[in-house]
């Protein structure tokens, strides 16, 4: 199991390579332009979801982006919560 990270927008070719190598059971935090692939209803977060990925989204970056009310299931966590996942996951990949 992986944590992955992604800090490039849904339209990026990170975005792709990284929803291409992704796995059931794997994390994927959403920070930076990420955030956007969280909107419900877009290509990207529909992708997420048919991916079956833990998806996280850091809440101070969906407020920066205005974009925090429009979260739905995904899962908002701080920078705590941020480190959690890096202590659960011993594995990580960086997407930028």
């Amino acid at each position: 199991m992986i944590l992955h990270t992604l800090n490039a927008s849904p339209s990026s070719a990170a975005f792709a390579d990284c929803l291409r190598l992704i796995s059931p059971g794997d994390a994927l935090l959403l920070l930076g332009d990420g955030v956007y692939a969280a909107l419900p209803g877009t290509p990207a977060r529909l992708a997420l979801d048919d991916s079956a990925v833990q998806l996280y989204v850091l809440h101070d970056d969906a407020a920066a982006a205005g974009i925090l009310g429009r979260i739905d299931s995904a899962h908002l966590i701080d920078i705590q919560g941020f480190v959690e996942l890096t202590e659960r996951f011993s594995r990580q990949m960086a997407w930028y």
